[in-house]
């Protein structure tokens, strides 16, 4: 499951699991470029852990919903890197909406940026990796884009799209040896609590957030750092070479009980 010296791309990468997911892959000896919005957190944490190593980072500024900055910032990172080999793409953002009232600049918000962004950075990744002779594309679907979501509508119809798209793309790329796939991740990050903030009494009962993960029950969901950050090394690895088009729950087994 090395990955040193791998060439990566890790959107999101200023907070929650993108930010775990840089860490784990420069402490790992992987070459890394971290993109954000939030260019002056992103830098920091690019700094920071450039004094741990053994690997490198870098930061990029990228809008994933737009796609000049998209196909700008993809390219001075492929120059910087050398190629591509992995790209994670863990940045999203997450809204409350019900069926009956969401909004068209909600919808088409969620939509911008969860499944423009996803199917913009693969694209655009996917003819970097096919000129470095293949790679890995790790996008990010949800739970919520597989069960009814009555406070979150657009957020899920979006992770659902997500999940879609990934099973497609990995469908599409495989012969150029790039494989695609999804996590699914139940973990304890600042748009988690937000989203925990947001919603009513009614709809937030601590029961139904804590023992919905038969793992840890009566706990947060998990650690980014701990949990997932070890999956995603091993996705970014040649030892998940023959897994293609997946969706990958990591999420102490709350999808089990869908």
């Amino acid at each position: 499951m090395t990955i040193e010296g791998k060439r990566i791309i890790v959107t999101g990468s200023a907070s929650g699991m993108g930010e775990a997911t840089l860490k784990a892959y420069i402490q790992a000896g992987a070459h890394v470029i971290g993109m954000d919005v939030s260019d002056d957190i992103g830098s920091s944490i690019c700094e920071n852990s450039n004094n741990e190593g053994p690997g490198r980072c870098s930061y990029i500024h990228v809008d994933v919903s737009d796609k000049a900055s998209v196909v700008s910032s993809f390219a001075k990172a492929n120059e910087m890197l050398g190629g591509l080999d992995v790209l994670a793409h863990p940045a999203a953002i997450q809204r409350a909406s019900n069926a009956s009232e969401v909004s068209v600049e909600d919808w088409d918000l969620m939509f911008a940026v969860n499944v423009k962004g996803t199917m913009l950075t693969n694209q655009i990744a996917q003819e970097y990796m096919k000129a470095s002779g293949g790679g890995s594309i790790i996008n990010f679907g949800s739970i919520s884009g597989l069960r009814p979501e009555p406070s979150a509508s657009a957020y899920s119809a979006a992770k659902g799209a997500v999940h879609s798209w990934t099973r497609t793309a990995a469908g599409s790329w495989g012969k150029d040896n790039i494989r695609v796939n999804a996590i699914l991740p139940a973990m304890a990050t600042p748009m988690y609590r937000a989203a925990r903030e947001r919603s009513s009494e009614e709809e937030n009962l601590a029961s139904h957030w804590r023992n919905s993960v038969p793992i840890a029950l009566g706990q947060e969901y998990g650690d980014p750092e701990k949990d997932l950050a070890p999956v995603m090394i091993f996705f970014a690895s040649d030892a998940s070479k023959f897994i293609t088009g997946q969706l990958i729950p990591v999420d102490g087994g709350q999808t089990a009980g869908l």
